[in-house]
């Protein structure tokens, strides 16, 4: 049985190789529940080769869910996982410090991906991302690729490397080298999804989320910024304008917000 104390205590046993294990784990499912998600939609008229954005989605939709319950399974290796041990809880500062520390994490961000940008003399396009995930499709589309982009993913992503990933790794060597090779991961995850000259940024970005759950004790700063990112790339490569940024941006931090705030009691319950 966990106690109260223990429930919002973020301590954990996990071997710093459980973390890359997960993301291989979760890496091998994501293939197979895609395989089986491009089989179905490919009975259902989507063609193989070119998968339509509703396959795109539900098909990346699964991914991001199936990291986290590898993540949770791994974790349950050890003893009952509890919502702390991955960053979900309060973080330990003030509201408008965790906030200052999203917007300077965010800006640092884009400051080295212009920098990045200068050395290698080129820029990046995710227009093909935009197209896969439908925000060109009509309202079901724009909202479908809103959801799996600023909402899932952010969660999903934060939960399995800045949650258990740098949980586990930050173990063994502490939190400057389990922030690097999360990072380092995070980055490479990316490829596939991503320009290949976005990688190095990503994953200055992965080190930094993992900064900033080290600094507040918490994923959920992070799952703001990381939708932060995500809307503001979709948004820019869309086409769409600020105002729409500040609705998509809005909406899913509300939305995120009010899944977790329902989902909490059931977490500390169900995590086992």
């Amino acid at each position: 049985m966990v106690s109260d104390e223990d429930d919002a205590s973020e301590a954990n046993g996990w071997n710093p190789w459980y973390g890359p294990l997960a993301l291989l784990v979760g890496f091998v499912a994501s293939i197979v529940s895609g395989v089986v998600v491009l089989v179905i939609g490919h009975a259902a008229g989507s063609p193989l080769n070119n998968p339509t954005p509703a396959v795109t989605d539900v098909a990346t939709a699964f991914e991001e869910i199936g990291f986290v319950l590898t993540a949770l399974w791994i974790a349950s290796w050890v003893a009952r996982p509890w919502p702390a041990q991955f960053g979900l809880r309060r973080p330990s500062v003030r509201i408008w410090q965790a906030a200052l520390v999203v917007i300077v994490g965010y800006l640092t961000f884009l400051l080295l991906s212009a920098l990045w940008t200068q050395v290698i003399h080129e820029n990046a396009s995710e227009k093909y991302l935009v197209k896969d995930v439908g925000a060109h499709s009509g309202v079901v589309g724009v909202l479908a690729s809103c959801l799996v982009l600023c909402v899932i993913a952010p969660f999903c992503e934060e939960f399995l490397f800045r949650g258990f990933i740098f949980g586990a790794l930050r173990n063994w060597r502490g939190p400057i080298v389990g922030a690097l090779i999360t990072g380092v991961l995070f980055g490479a995850i990316h490829v596939g999804s991503a320009p290949l000259i976005d990688l190095v940024p990503l994953g200055v970005l992965g080190v930094l989320l993992c900064g900033i759950r080290q600094l507040t004790g918490s994923i959920y700063p992070g799952i703001a910024l990381h939708s932060l990112n995500n809307a503001a790339a979709l948004v820019v490569n869309a086409g769409w304008s600020f105002g729409a940024f500040c609705v998509v941006l809005v909406a899913s931090l509300a939305l995120i917000a009010l899944v977790l705030a329902l989902g909490q009691r059931s977490l500390r319950l169900q995590l086992v």
